[in-house]
């Protein structure tokens, strides 16, 4: 196989990454209190160490009251979590890496398993299921606490960050219509409408941050609720979903999928990472069963996935379709996998199981 375009240097603004590798954003819960220890820097200095070229972290807390659902998910504000999170970056960087930390928020959930609860409820765009409606308070301070995320990133050495509008967390609820009947200047009826509240969270951190620091955006048209759902049912829909968010500020759309070699629109073969490059001229990252067999869903079956060959994602990469690749389940089992990829031992591929969700590798 001929894997140079995967190991290629990235280079924007503050980015300059050692091959086109991403690790994924992974929930780990591994955090008590919301503070990261040593055993999380250790996890991902380890990547690093593995060659992995960007690594983001998994989803991390703004100052909000109700921003996490489970206790042991990390924050990105008290004093001891920012201490931790500066251990974190220090060796990634120290072992060659460059790192960015995901920036989020939970919006309304369920209650966790465990009975903990948040010092508040749950919000959200709207009054759905066991939360509130965002007052315009709430959300001009919800913006401001992402801003205040993103600078305190930059200054502690991270050389970009991402913000989690994918999912079903509280962006991506300013996104569907089910979930946003605002009826103010964040709702409406078009996805453009309500793409409003992202934009602004986009702006702050843009003024924020300034113009050399490159911004992410994790955006699916799929939600965990529904996997055939679909945001935008068309080029054009999307368009205008992603040029607003792009002369915003954004510089990078991460493109979540649950198979990246899928078509995201009938007649052409881009997937969704693609769509977003050829439409927005932006750089994009394509995620979605790199390497394994199964997509991300078969974590809540319980079934295994085994590794299969890159060739489809090598094909894609030659063709330009997009920029960098984010690598989920196979870097969460085996931190070298990146490096086993540069010296073609593929053999040594490990395939993915429940129980790697339970460990810190």
């Amino acid at each position: 196989m001929n894997i140079e375009n995967l190991f290629r240097p990235f280079r924007l603004k503050s980015l300059n990454t050692r091959n086109r590798f991403v690790m994924s954003p992974m929930t780990r819960s591994c955090a008590p209190s919301g503070v990261p220890e040593s055993d999380v820097a250790n996890y991902y200095r380890r990547r690093a160490e593995g060659e992995v070229g960007l690594i983001i972290s998994e989803g991390t807390v703004i100052d909000r009251p109700s921003s996490a659902n489970e206790p042991d998910v990390p924050d990105f504000y008290k004093d001891q979590s920012l201490a931790g999170w500066q251990k974190v970056v220090d060796g990634v960087l120290s072992a060659g890496g460059q790192m960015a930390p995901q920036l989020w928020h939970v919006g309304i959930q369920e209650n966790h398993h465990s009975g903990w609860l948040p010092s508040a409820p749950f919000e959200g765009p709207s009054g759905i299921g066991n939360g509130k409606a965002m007052t315009d308070a709430d959300i001009a301070d919800t913006i401001s606490a992402f801003g205040r995320a993103a600078v305190q990133a930059k200054k502690m050495g991270f050389n970009s960050v991402e913000v989690q509008g994918a999912h079903g967390y509280l962006v991506d609820q300013f996104f569907w219509e089910n979930t946003n009947k605002r009826t103010d200047f964040f709702g409406g009826k078009t996805l453009a409408e309500r793409s409003r509240f992202a934009i602004e969270i986009t702006k702050e951190i843009r003024k924020e941050t300034g113009e050399d620091f490159a911004l992410m955006m994790r955006l699916s048209q799929w939600r965990f609720s529904d996997f055939h759902s679909k945001l935008a049912k068309s080029p054009a829909e999307l368009e205008s979903w992603l040029m607003p968010l792009a002369d915003a500020g954004i510089d990078i759309f991460h493109c979540s999928t649950r198979r990246f070699w899928e078509p995201e629109f009938v007649g052409s073969e881009l997937n969704l990472a693609g769509w977003a490059k050829k439409l927005t001229g932006k750089a994009t990252i394509t995620v979605g069963s790199v390497g394994l067999d199964n997509d991300v869903t078969t974590i809540f079956t319980g079934e295994n996935s085994s590794p299969v060959s890159i060739e489809e994602l090598i094909r894609r990469m030659d063709n330009n379709e997009f920029d960098l690749v984010a690598v989920g389940r196979s870097l969460l089992a085996d931190p070298y996998w990146v490096q086993k990829v540069k010296e073609n031992r593929l053999a040594e591929f490990r395939g993915f199981n429940k129980e790697a969700l339970g460990r810190l590798v």
